[in-house]
């Protein structure tokens, strides 16, 4: 498989680094760029600018063609060609043939560049709170590093090929603090094997989909497997960023989703992922929005579906057992307890959303009127959350708490029906005034996810609406708004496009209200529609095309995940 590195980044398991071509920006040529995806998805990363050179130095253009182990650089009306590899998960690897390499940093506060050796110079860079170490291995280095008073003005390297075998070959090392020179390097050739192999290894495992979306599967799996970071800093696990474009943090409803992709074949990582957030949980049993190796975000959240979530692990896995629910007992009932303590703001029984952004459909039009807003998505949520924690207090011999927990589980549901269904439909509405929003939000046809818990009246009622052509329902699956809504918005992220999660939780809903075959055809739509365009953070519901971040994660987990389940024979 081959990729466009304007849309989705080079990079391999476990590392933070990755090379994206970017556009022109501010103090940034458009180019070729080495990253590093550290701190958060406030920058592009970019450090490195990379051009191909002649003898004399003069740029040469070159066509870039990107595959999961390496990426080649091909000159122009030319047999010259550079390929880069990321070696190991701090290093990139250069080697060209037949022309030089040059790379360009442009410093910023105090980001400057010294020789530590013949070979090695460091480009020490606040900006991105790590340190380079570039190595000349094959050829010559020609290094270009005025000093303007507290930093260096420029940082430019240039590798020239070596005379007698026309190669050059160097060394782009990331370190924080000091760096150990190396005794021996391992060849070029042999660093993309050891990549190619454990790519393949990954796409091996992941799940299985219909033979017409196998290219959809390679890129789905590419996505995943890149997108893994160490466990290092605030981040106490390998963690699946969302992406490695500028969506480079975890956020506490997306890691679910690809824990779910990933629960089948390789177990541990998917508890990691579902764990993570927990590691992190404050004492009052809330759990940050998002995290990456440098900081936590708390100034809003994501809705809990972690119960959800686990109870679907669960039934697909046996490595969940007796250790693995008492490490989340505690937490996940801390997490519950939360919501009915801390976002019931007039006291109803019925927690609430303080913001669009903690119910993760941030600007959804259940939010129209106003905040806070009490949603019928968020009761389901905690009914079924309460629900598994009933079933594992009684697992792990906790009699009291399960017979709570399940008190607390049916009354939320008789309070969820008289306090939302209203002539034939589901509303939300304002905490205290209960003003019902206006729009026509998908959002509201979360609660399926209650399957037979729900009167049959009312699981009529939502199947017919999401059957239902042209409204939410169309050749590509499900719209976040009604496409008849004037609140219709075919780039409006949540108030329009369809989007993974959202997809996921309703087909998983339609299925448990009984409606297989309605999961199937929207699953079909939906990967059908991912195969053409991607995986991109969300798309047009009427077109298709990918929108917005075009490398995500969770979109390629639950395309993997409905290929798997629903479309399959």
């Amino acid at each position: 498989m081959t990729f466009d590195l304007s849309i989705v980044p080079f990079s391999r398991r476990e590392t933070f680094l990755a090379v994206s071509l970017l556009p022109e920006g501010k103090n940034r040529q458009e180019g070729l760029y080495l990253r590093t995806v550290r701190g958060g998805d406030d920058k592009f990363g970019e450090a490195f600018r990379i051009e191909l050179v002649d003898r004399q130095g003069q740029a040469l253009p070159y066509t870039p063609e990107a595959a999961p182990e390496s990426i080649r650089l091909h000159v122009n009306a030319s047999s010259a060609y550079a390929d880069i590899c990321i070696s190991d998960s701090r290093t990139f690897r250069f080697r060209a043939k037949g022309c030089g390499i040059r790379l360009t940093f442009v410093p910023a506060a105090y980001d400057y560049a010294y020789e530590v050796n013949p070979d090695s110079w460091e480009m020490n860079s606040f900006t991105h709170e790590c340190r380079f170490m570039l190595t000349r291995l094959l050829g010559g280095m020609k290094m270009e590093v005025p000093w303007d008073k507290i930093k260096s003005s420029r940082v430019v390297a240039e590798f020239s090929a070596d005379p007698e075998t026309d190669t050059a070959e160097f060394a782009v090392e990331e370190f924080r603090t000091v760096w150990e020179p190396r005794e021996a390097w391992v060849s070029f050739d042999d660093a993309v094997a050891s990549a190619k192999a454990d790519f393949e290894q990954w796409l091996e495992n992941s799940l299985s989909v219909p033979h017409r979306w196998q290219e959809g599967r390679e890129l789905a799996a590419y996505i995943t497997w890149s997108c893994l970071v160490p466990a290092e800093g605030c981040l106490t696990r390998p963690a699946m960023y969302m992406s490695k474009n500028w969506m480079t943090n975890i956020w506490s409803w997306d890691h679910c989703f690809n824990a779910m992709a990933l629960v089948r074949h390789d177990p541990k990582l998917a508890w990691d992922q579902f764990m993570i957030f927990f590691d992190r949980q404050d004492e009052s049993g809330l759990i940050p929005d998002f995290i990456n190796d440098k900081y936590e975000l708390w100034n809003c959240n994501k809705p809990p579906i972690h119960g959800w979530t686990l109870a679907w692990m669960m039934q697909r896995t046996d490595y969940i057992r007796e250790a693995q629910l008492r490490e989340v007992y505690g937490p996940l009932s801390q997490w519950t307890k939360w919501w009915f303590r801390y976002r019931d703001g007039d006291g109803d029984g019925i927690p609430q959303y303080n913001h669009g952004n903690d119910s993760g459909w941030d600007n959804s039009t259940a939010f129209n009127n106003g905040i806070p807003v009490e949603s019928p998505d968020l009761a389901a949520f905690l009914i079924i959350q309460t629900e598994l924690l009933a079933e594992i207090a009684g697992l792990l011999g906790f009699a009291e708490d399960s017979a709570a927990w399940r008190r607390l589980s049916e009354d939320t549901l008789t309070k969820m029906i008289s306090h939302f269904w209203r002539d034939g439909k589901f509303i939300s509405c304002r905490s205290g005034t209960h003003e019902s929003s206006e729009g026509d939000s998908l959002l509201l046809f979360v609660p399926i996810l209650l399957g037979e818990r729900l009167p049959e009246q009312i699981r009529a009622s939502l199947l017919a609406g999401l059957r239902e052509e042209n409204r939410f329902l169309t050749d590509n699956g499900w719209a976040t708004e009604s496409i008849r809504s004037p609140y219709y918005q075919p780039d409006g992220y949540w108030r329009g496009p369809i989007w993974a999660p959202s997809t996921m939780l309703l087909v998983e809903g339609v299925a448990a209200a009984g409606d297989l075959e309605l999961a199937k055809d929207v699953s079909s739509r939906f990967c059908s529609m991912l195969s053409r365009s991607g995986m991109a953070e969300n798309f047009d519901a009427l077109t298709g095309a990918g929108l917005r971040d075009r490398a995500f994660t969770w979109t390629s987990s639950v395309f993997l995940i409905l290929g798997h389940e629903y479309t399959q024979g």
